[in-house]
């Protein structure tokens, strides 16, 4: 199995438009989830936990730039990237859309494919090994497009679920995960899975990062769950 391909939360009200980004999204390899309006998508960004928001400004009830601002000041949102469209082209619209922490602004009308490589260039910062990219952390190093993974230059034979464990550890440092979030990360919202399962995969995950006598560099956090380092 391959790693989860990110979810990207389209946010527009326009229906058209709406549909035309998801198809486009989905072509590109992306797992889509679509929000008509500013309380919806403030609904979906807990049940979906996406990687990255494309985000309408004027939208019915919420504004996009209150669904923005409310989910940057959340500690558990606002890492999440935010590209923010607009039909608003003024400087002054741009600083405001920025300020309130929208990662990119794109103006109406766009380009699909400019969208689409700004959307690929704010995951490779968030989901690097989802754009194929090398991880590297202390003395582990993890290339996702080969899937070896070495420590201290020497190879780690793992399974593919304990390569996708790592990989998302490996991808926010010293983030804390719950057993959940790693359900939903790794195994996918499709497939129903115990979480009493993650526990025997870091345990897996342990034993092989530290069998040639290297310090364990997986942390149990009690009641929340497992970061690295």
């Amino acid at each position: 199995m391959n790693i989860a391909p990110p979810t990207v939360l389209v946010v527009e009200d326009e229906p058209a438009q709406r549909e035309v980004l998801g198809y486009n999204l989905e072509a590109e390899g992306f797992r889509v989830a679509k929000a008509e309006n500013g309380e919806e998508a403030l609904l979906l960004v807990d049940e979906e936990q996406p990687d990255i928001i494309v985000l309408d400004w004027m939208l019915p009830n919420v504004s996009g730039i209150e669904v923005c601002r409310q989910l940057k000041t959340r500690s558990d949102t606002r890492h999440v990237p935010i590209i923010m469209l607009s039909a608003r082209s003024e400087e002054v619209d741009r600083v405001r859309g920025l300020e309130t922490g929208a990662d990119d602004y794109v103006i109406k009308p766009y380009s699909v494919v400019e969208l689409m490589a700004r959307v690929r260039a704010q995951l490779r910062r968030t989901r690097p090994a989802a754009a194929g990219l090398r991880l590297e952390y202390d003395d582990i190093v993890l290339d996702s497009e080969t899937h070896r993974v070495t420590r201290d230059g020497a190879e780690i034979k793992l399974g593919p679920t304990e390569f996708r464990l790592l990989t998302t550890l490996m991808e926010k440092p010293g983030r804390v995960w719950s057993r959940e979030q790693l359900l939903d990360r790794v195994w996918g919202r499709d497939i129903y899975v115990d979480t009493r399962t993650v526990d025997v995969h870091i345990g897996r995950l342990r034993k092989s990062l530290t069998q040639g006598g290297g310090t364990d560099p997986l942390r149990t956090v009690r009641g929340a769950g497992y970061a690295l380092g």
